[in-house]
């Protein structure tokens, strides 16, 4: 039988209230709010924590600026020369994986937390959760919200207060809400 966590990673409807989920989630909650009582100057602290919090890291020249959330960080997988603004936020209760040389705007969320649209079954407190997939040289703009299940190509740029519901291919500019590509960057290496 597998459990509430196992459900959730497996993309199944699993309870959001299970004992270890929410104990993971304190956990969690306590190291972030750590993380934004620190000192921007403390560069290698902020580093040395964003190590230990996130599920991998590509290299040590990751920069999150404060405040920071996320609900189990370790879900999170950053490449190379990772830089996100401020507030950025990270609902990873499915695995969230972003490329190399990406970068976030201020006051961007990515949830991958679903809940049913019918009342009786919301207030069971299941719900489900589907991975967002960005791609490498990616630029997400100020106030972006990337939506559950969501693949962003490579060599993107995602205009600000754009709302990505569905996929977005490689080598383009995508804007709007729901956001779709509006430009082709034809072919990049």
């Amino acid at each position: 039988m597998m459990t509430e966590k196992e459900k959730m990673l497996a993309g199944l409807p699993y309870s959001a209230v299970d004992a270890q989920l929410l104990k993971e989630l304190n956990e969690t909650k306590d190291v972030i709010h750590e993380y934004n009582r620190l000192a921007p100057s403390d560069m290698a602290r902020r580093t040395e924590m964003l190590l230990g919090l996130l599920g991998r890291v590509g290299d040590d020249k990751i920069l999150i600026n404060q405040p920071f959330y996320c609900d189990y960080g370790k879900h999170i997988r950053v490449g190379k020369r990772f830089f996100a603004n401020f507030n950025f936020t990270v609902l990873d209760e499915a695995l969230v994986t972003i490329g190399d040389d990406c970068f976030v705007g201020p006051n961007v969320g990515i949830y991958t937390a679903c809940h049913s649209t019918d009342p009786v079954e919301r207030n069971s407190r299941r719900e489900w959760a589907l991975p967002v997939t960005i791609g490498d040289n990616v630029w997400i703009g100020g106030g972006v919200t990337i939506l559950a299940g969501v693949t962003i190509g490579d060599n993107v740029t995602i205009g600000a207060g754009s709302v990505v519901t569905r996929d977005i291919p490689s080598n383009c500019v995508a804007v709007g809400n729901p956001c779709r590509p509006v430009k082709s960057l034809g072919d990049r290496q």
